[in-house]
């Protein structure tokens, strides 16, 4: 039966397998704390909202965790993207699909969101819950911040699976499930929504997934944005994945302009701060980061420019690349921290109206304090 509404949220998953990147198999003590999000993203009819207001707050939300700390480390942040309740999704399957697989590689999550299309289905909350439970790579460290985030509309016990037993198992491995009801919030109780949220030690919320955002334009805004954008002449591409990689970075830049110039201006602050590495592709985060020795690289795998350099060249080159950056990066530093304080002013002085929440405010306050309670500190 095809549903009126459906559900929210998933961050990171890859086509229609269920087989995870072996990059993302293992982690190291030394990489630091993980915050770890599946965002599980309904697309059966009329979630079109739902989707643009993921593809829109994509950005602010990952921004909220780079200014956490855990015992003084930054945390990596990974995101898994579901897609379920769609027609065209095979039935013997649930409906559903794995989109991405848990990720640091936040540009491919922002253009996997891109390209989800709605069509009518059936949406189970509970076989798709207990995918993610099951073939995600989870991290076994206790501290560490895992999450499911599910939205949509219809009664959350639909389907052969049952909710009860797969969010229990969530439980189980230190797995939070946050829910969200795609409409009013006492249809969403009654439909077991918050019941879900509770065996998981999750919260329960609710949203209009058609309000509009409603962003404060801030004096800064245009040249934080131009400047997120100038910083992607700062990127080397190299290797097989280097042109992939630069395409999708500016892709996804001309994406989150199209949905609004604050979704840009996320954007480009989640850029100018070291959560965003793309040491895959681009030489100066490979450098740093140890991914490359440029003594040791083949010609024909850099840049044109770097081909016919020394070795003292090439390095000479990368770090003054590097340098370019890090200017960037402290300019929209600056601005951001003008911006953010003209936008508390704002806030202050406008009075708060009632009404159901955004797909980012639903999320950011119950994450938040989930991961004060796994040790997670925030800058103000």
């Amino acid at each position: 039966m095809r549903k009126r509404f459906a559900m929210l949220l998933a961050l990171v998953a890859i086509t229609a397998s269920s087989t995870v990147w072996a990059d993302q198999a293992r982690v190291k003590p030394e990489d630091g704390p993980r915050v770890q999000i599946a965002i599980l993203l309904d697309t059966s009819n009329s979630m079109d909202g739902l989707i643009n207001q993921a593809k829109e707050q994509l950005w602010k939300i990952v921004n909220e965790f780079t200014l956490a700390k855990q015992k003084g480390k930054r945390p990596i942040i990974e995101v898994a993207l579901y897609e379920y309740g769609n027609d065209s999704l095979p039935a013997a399957e649930g409906h559903i699909r794995l989109v991405l697989p848990l990720t640091n590689d936040l540009d491919k999550v922002s253009e996997k969101l891109f390209e989800l299309r709605t069509n009518g289905g059936s949406e189970y909350c509970g076989q798709v819950i207990g995918h993610a439970v099951k073939n995600l790579t989870w991290s076994k460290r206790k501290n560490d911040l895992k999450v499911i985030l599910i939205a949509g509309n219809e009664p959350f016990s639909q389907g052969t699976v049952d909710y009860r037993k797969t969010c229990k198992e969530a439980a189980t491995q230190g797995i939070i499930v946050n829910t969200i009801h795609c409409g009013d919030r006492a249809v969403g109780i009654e439909q077991e929504w918050e019941k879900g949220a509770l065996l998981a030690d999750g919260s329960y919320s609710n949203i209009d997934q058609n309000k509009a955002i409603d962003h404060i334009v801030a004096p800064q805004d245009d040249d934080i944005a131009r400047l997120g954008v100038e910083m992607n002449a700062t990127y080397l591409p190299f290797g097989s994945g280097g042109g992939t990689g630069a395409a999708r970075q500016a892709a996804q830049d001309s994406n989150a302009s199209t949905m609004s110039k604050a979704s840009l201006v996320n954007r480009s602050i989640y850029k100018s701060r070291k959560n965003y590495s793309n040491s895959g592709w681009d030489l100066v985060d490979a450098v740093e980061e140890n991914r490359l020795d440029l003594a040791k690289a083949k010609a024909e795998e850099l840049p044109k420019e770097m081909q016919k350099m020394s070795v003292t060249e090439r390095k000479e080159f990368v770090k003054a690349k590097k340098a370019e950056r890090e200017k960037i990066r402290k300019k929209i530093a600056q601005l951001n921290k003008e911006r953010q304080e003209y936008i508390d002013k704002a806030r202050k002085e406008k009075a708060k109206k009632s009404g159901a929440e955004t797909f980012d405010s639903a999320i950011l306050k119950s994450m938040r304090k989930q991961a004060e309670s796994n040790n997670f500190s925030f800058e103000d």
